[in-house]
């Protein structure tokens, strides 16, 4: 398993506790983004068209087992 950045385990945890979230379709150049293109990377992530500019980011199995402590 890849090692987990702090920045990432807050992602995965906070759509955890919150259920899938909107996120930016498009790079506005913040922290989150990246962070959401790292973890979709890793697949811990999935993005799916939301609507108007937005996507929902939603977390997979790996992505559960990666934000474990």
């Amino acid at each position: 398993m890849s090692t987990i950045l702090p920045q990432q385990r807050l992602l995965l945890e906070l759509i955890l506790m919150s259920g899938d979230v909107a996120v930016p379709s498009e790079d506005n150049g913040t922290v989150l983004f990246k962070t959401l293109e790292e973890c979709k990377r890793k697949g811990w992530v999935t993005l799916s068209m939301f609507g108007a500019g937005f996507n929902k980011a939603h977390i997979t199995d790996s992505g559960r087992i990666a934000a474990k402590p």
